[in-house]
């Protein structure tokens, strides 16, 4: 594996940052999904979802669809 460094990446615009730091959660995303075991959770951090999506089932109209949180922050980089 090469070896990367941080000073290259912290060169790239806000932008870009972000594009990455979303393609590398992907990639996390899709292999701790076929194998769940790679992160398993805490009993807190079960907890603290299970209470997250219940309130979101409560009152979904308090929550912020992610294009809007992702172009929100795209606006200030």
């Amino acid at each position: 594996m090469a070896e990367i460094d941080i000073s290259d990446l912290m060169r790239l615009s806000v932008a870009e940052r972000i594009r990455l730091a979303e393609d590398l959660w992907d990639s996390v995303a899709r292999e701790a999904e076929a194998d769940p075991d790679l992160l398993p959770l805490t009993a807190e951090e079960r907890d603290e979802l299970d209470r997250r999506l219940a309130d979101y089932e409560a009152h979904p109209e308090t929550s912020v669809p992610w294009e809007e949180v992702k172009a929100r922050l795209l606006e200030r980089g």
